[in-house]
């Protein structure tokens, strides 16, 4: 991107931060925490979706309905927000992996040779060798690297409920697209997941199907203890419930259930452990789930951070740990993905107010 676009991008930002130009309010004041924690505004971002954390500390964002990925860096004391690369295809999924940038269009994968030593002159990137469905719908990826080194992909499924080969699963790779397998099989639609710090194994969250009701099924915060693991879908929801088309002369207790039922129609979407040091003992080594809201639902639910809590490696608990962006059938903000960062607070993207909130345990 030419360095004229750049300034342009930050300027705007910076009128956007300022409240010069029109956005969601940001109603911090509404927002209801445990006592000793605190939000705050960190960064201004537009539509701004999955997070990625550089080894320098450089916060990568995306973006689903855009066609941008970002950079939030300090400087001066200051934080900016950089505009990397435009003209991509729902660029949603991001990873940062040995100083390079992954990024995942619909169909295919990008990778950023060196990012942090050249964010201002952003080389040319790389098209990696990675075959990927073009349909749109649940189109929008989320990646990661586990502690394997392997690259992991969700591959939603094109459709409400269907039965077609080649989705609704979560893959994993090297980084180059060589030796690919499918980890995990019926998997409606996650669009977030994470390693256990200790055992290393997958977690992930997944959107259950519309068409059921307001209540069912529920969201589902799934355990992939090994690869090739079925979760169900389309022919069983939340462990117990047959799909009414597709789960005739099925059984549920084939599949592998969840690790816990989350709301119904939350649209539980990124996952993260706990891994600092600053949040109270109870909070360490658990899970917290950004909940980006229902749109099917005839009263609105979601619209929060939740935290799973684990015992002996199960999930035992699940309760509201930040929510506010929800008052009524009014909403002004809508989680998407969350980060830990190197002080031990936690990030927070919010795709519907433009920005990045970080939240920090003050004990005052």
């Amino acid at each position: 991107m030419r360095p004229t676009m750049q300034l342009t991008t930050i300027r705007w930002l910076a009128l956007l931060a300022a409240g010069m130009c029109s956005s969601a309010s940001l109603a911090h004041d509404d927002i209801e925490l445990p006592p000793g924690f605190v939000i705050e505004k960190y960064a201004t971002v537009p539509n701004a979706r999955s997070l990625a954390l550089g080894d320098d500390g450089t916060v990568f964002v995306s973006n689903r309905r855009g066609r941008s990925i970002y950079a939030v860096v300090a400087e001066g004391g200051e934080r900016r927000t950089i505009e990397l690369a435009d003209g991509l295809r729902t660029p949603n999924g991001i990873a940062f992996h040995k100083g390079d940038l992954y990024v995942a269009e619909i169909d295919r994968v990008l990778r950023y040779r060196a990012i942090e030593s050249n964010l201002y002159d952003v080389p040319e990137a790389e098209v990696l060798d990675i075959e990927l469905p073009s349909k749109s719908a649940h189109g929008w990826r989320y990646i990661g690297f586990g502690p394997d080194d392997k690259l992991y992909i969700s591959i939603g499924a094109p459709c409400n409920i269907c039965n077609e080969a080649g989705f609704a699963g979560i893959v994993r790779m090297n980084a180059d697209g060589s030796e690919r397998e499918t980890y995990a099989e019926g998997v409606r639609n996650s669009v977030g997941f994470t390693w256990h710090p200790e055992t290393g194994e997958l977690w992930f969250t997944d959107n259950g199907r519309d068409m059921l009701g307001d209540d069912l099924p529920p969201d589902e915060l799934n355990h992939a203890s090994v690869a090739g693991q079925h979760f169900g879908y389309p022919y069983c929801h939340g462990g117990d419930l047959a799909d009414p088309e597709y789960g005739q002369g099925m059984s549920c207790k084939d599949y592998r259930p969840p690790a816990h039922k989350l709301g119904p129609h939350v649209a539980a979407l990124g996952v993260k452990f706990y891994t600092g040091e600053r949040f109270p003992e109870k909070y360490r080594g658990q899970l917290f789930i950004a909940e980006h809201g229902s749109w099917n639902r005839s009263r609105k639910t979601g619209y929060r951070i939740t935290m799973v809590g684990l015992e002996d490696g199960e999930a035992v608990s699940y309760e509201p740990f930040a929510s506010g962006w929800l008052q009524g059938e009014s909403v002004s903000g809508r989680p998407v993905d969350l980060l830990v960062i190197a002080d031990g607070s936690l990030l927070v993207s919010d795709d519907y107010s433009d920005t990045i909130y970080r939240i920090s345990y003050t004990a005052d």
